[in-house]
């Protein structure tokens, strides 16, 4: 009893010490979405379905092995989201991506696999970019007889007569919806994350919420698609996973003239991030691009060649303060 009273004495003179040294108050823990100490980043924009692609860049940037064995030890991949619509294959990428997080985490790494503005859609129900290799990935023995029961639910409903949706429709959007695996599986994914002071997001971050932390972004990101998810259908004009500001949809650090760089460093300093890296918008050298003195990376490079014919697969490595663009045939220094 007596050590036992020791350690609790002590414990309380520690965050007695701590708190003094904040001022009288306790020291803020770091947000989760906020990382440093990490020796090794790869990020890999916009797969949209291109499977074949960005298993041969997960290879090439020393991820995975000629099995699909996680290789990278303690390396952070940051998939920057838009794994789905346009392409054939995203339910193979997805499903890359889910195991992979496992691997990695076992050997000491990460896999922050970010929302990107296609996940939301598939999320709402939109799916007008969705491909018929997507849909027929989901199809079953018995999708014939689930797509009448489908249409005949919609009649009854006394929804306007359209063409029956292609097999596959029903169980994909079953897949994604509140209690479908995918759904779920999205749903607990962030849409940004900051590492040693280098923020990554989908679409980029708009002036309008740079004020917000990475954690506030991420909850009202994620409040939107949960219990939000009515209201988010309702008017995705006000909602902070579908505004245009929004982090998955802005394309402001991508598009805007080099005069914008002073509105750059004050989204930086708001950060409190030394650079953003963003997707969502492919470079128009379908290279890795980098701006506003380098403060601003763009690795949307066009993965997916039914969708961008000339389009390549690319990755950043962010490795001990170098910024390298990685392509499957050689790597070019961005930043020292």
């Amino acid at each position: 009893m007596r050590h036992f009273r020791t350690l609790v004495l002590a414990g309380a003179t520690l965050v007695l010490v701590a708190m003094a040294a904040a001022g009288g108050r306790a020291p803020l823990a770091a947000p989760a979405c906020q990382l440093t100490g990490v020796d090794r980043v790869v990020a890999v924009g916009d797969v949209h379905g291109a499977y074949d692609r960005y298993v041969e860049i997960l290879r090439t940037t020393g991820l995975l092995d000629d099995r699909l064995r996680w290789t990278g030890g303690r390396t952070h991949l940051v998939q920057l989201g838009d794994v789905v619509d346009r392409g054939p294959d995203s339910l193979k990428a997805l499903d890359l991506l889910e195991r992979l997080e496992k691997d990695a985490a076992r050997a000491g790494g990460a896999v922050h696999a970010l929302l990107g503005n296609h996940e939301v859609m598939r999320i709402v129900g939109d799916v007008r970019f969705a491909t018929a290799g997507e849909y027929e990935a989901f199809t079953t023995p018995t999708s014939a007889e689930v797509r009448n029961e489908y249409v005949e639910r919609a009649k009854t409903a006394g929804e306007p007569a359209s063409a029956p949706p292609p097999l596959g429709f029903v169980e994909m959007r079953q897949a994604f919806g509140r209690n479908g695996r995918y759904g779920r599986w999205l749903r607990s994914h962030d849409a940004v994350v900051q590492i040693d002071g280098v923020v990554f997001v989908h679409g980029g971050i708009s002036p309008a919420v740079a004020g917000q932390s990475c954690d506030a972004i991420n909850e009202a990101v994620r409040r939107s698609l949960t219990g939000g998810l009515d209201d988010l259908r309702r008017d995705p004009t006000t909602q902070l996973a579908t505004r245009v500001d929004g982090p998955l949809w802005y394309r402001g650090l991508a598009e805007e003239p080099e005069t914008f760089a002073p509105t750059v460093d004050d989204i930086l300093s708001r950060q409190n991030a030394r650079a953003i890296v963003v997707g969502h918008t492919v470079t128009a050298d379908r290279r890795v691009r980098a701006r506003f003195g380098a403060k601003v990376i763009q690795i949307d490079t066009g993965m997916q060649a039914a969708y961008v014919p000339d389009g390549r697969a690319s990755a950043l490595e962010i490795s001990r303060g170098v910024m390298s663009a990685v392509y499957t045939d050689r790597r070019e220094v961005i930043v020292k």
